[in-house]
């Protein structure tokens, strides 16, 4: 359910701004993604697995406002991250 150091590493690199960016809505965005992800497959598995989805939730929630709030100060960048990473609007 987690991501791995490396996967972390390897989002942050691909979606930063500047070197050592880690903490820019593009990034934040990517890994919550990954996790987002990761939780739906677990998902599949454990149906029943309620605290988990709780936690699902905020993630997905978290996703949304990092979102709006990037939309709100750059919309080329929203529409940049959307389309890399395949989000529907």
């Amino acid at each position: 359910m987690t991501i791995t150091t490396e996967r972390k590493a390897a989002l942050i690199k691909e979606h930063a701004r500047t070197e050592g960016d880690t903490g820019s809505p593009e990034v934040q965005v990517a890994i919550l993604t990954e996790r987002i992800i990761n939780l739906t497959e677990h998902f599949k598995t454990h149906a029943k697995d309620n605290h988990s989805r709780r936690g699902l939730l905020t993630l997905v929630n978290t996703r949304r406002s990092l979102l709006s709030y990037l939309k709100k100060i750059d919309q080329q960048r929203y529409l940049a991250l959307i389309a890399k990473l395949g989000l529907r609007k």
